[in-house]
């Protein structure tokens, strides 16, 4: 069977770092490649770092057929939900994922809803490769969760658009200030920027504050490093208060003035705002833990019934 690598869906998700790409292929030297490729018709969906590393070496390997996308829109959002279920998958990639799935979603529902787009839809979207339609499924690749098993023979259905922040958040398992950071991020940041973030040299709040300042400045501070990008994030922050600290000066309780403390206070207020935005996400994640607990007890209740 010829395999087609399409390009682009080789490159819709982020690639892995030389680190993760050399761990895999020592693993598939030594155990050999047990998930299998999966493909739509000829097309290789999931499974691009295995079938080059089995390419190179000459190693076995097998495949199967997903045989429920109609578009490429679909093969979009399988691979996403594929990588949103991984736990190698980074906080910042799952939020921009998780974006990215709204897109499609919403895009997709303004479709639906135009007038003629019910016999447009068809036509526009992707045809399905040959032997894509009559293919059996014998499983998911990689790490896919079992609920993707039981439910992959199956028709997929149609996935809810996610019309809210919280939606959002609870797709890619982040709070919504983190979604808020990483949509900031995705507008404003440098490309050098963004990398920096997406490597994990920097945290998404480190990213979203340094995004706020001009692009050269962004650009300059992730060429130089992870200490500078730190300081970039203090410089945007003690900016933003900068009119607190040329406010006219009073005198204080230790003698001195209101502008000779000003970057104390500057500095005290940055930290207060770390520890606040931590607070709001771990009361974030406090709700949402406990919404799945009671939903468990309901499931649970309804088993013993």
């Amino acid at each position: 069977m010829s395999i087609i690598v399409n390009e682009e869906l080789k490159a819709y998700i982020d690639p892995l770092t030389p680190e993760e790409h050399a761990a895999l292929e020592r693993s598939l030297l030594a155990e050999g490649c047990r998930d299998a490729l999966v493909l739509w018709g000829d097309i290789l969906i999931d499974g691009h770092n295995r079938y080059g590393i089995c390419q190179k070496h000459g190693l076995p390997f097998n495949t199967v057929q997903h045989p429920h996308f109609r578009s490429m829109e679909d093969v979009h959002l399988w691979m996403i939900d594929q990588h949103l279920g991984r736990r190698s998958v980074s906080d910042f990639q799952r939020g921009v994922l998780a974006l990215r799935k709204r897109e499609i979603l919403a895009q997709r529902a303004a479709s639906a809803g135009a007038p003629g787009d019910a016999q447009a839809a068809p036509e526009a979207a992707t045809a399905a490769p040959a032997g894509a339609a009559d293919a059996p499924w014998d499983g998911p690749a990689d790490a896919a969760p079992a609920a993707a098993q039981a439910g992959a023979a199956a028709a997929a259905p149609q996935a809810e658009p996610l019309r809210s922040r919280e939606a959002i958040a609870r797709a890619a398992r982040l709070s919504s200030s983190q979604v808020v950071m990483i949509e900031k991020i995705q507008k404003q940041a440098a490309p050098e920027l963004v990398a920096a973030v997406r490597s994990g040299a920097i945290s998404i709040n480190t990213a979203a504050v340094v995004a706020t300042l001009p692009e050269e400045e962004q650009r300059a501070a992730a060429l130089a490093g992870k200490d500078e990008l730190r300081q970039a994030a203090k410089r945007a922050r003690d900016a933003r208060r900068k009119p607190r600290a040329e406010a006219p000066q009073e005198p204080v309780e230790n003698g001195g003035s209101a502008a000779e403390n000003a970057p104390a206070a500057a500095a005290a207020d940055a930290d207060a705002d770390e520890i606040g935005a931590l607070r709001r996400q771990v009361a974030s994640l406090t709700a949402e833990n406990e919404a799945l607990r009671a939903e468990v007890a309901r499931l649970r209740a309804l088993t013993v019934e």
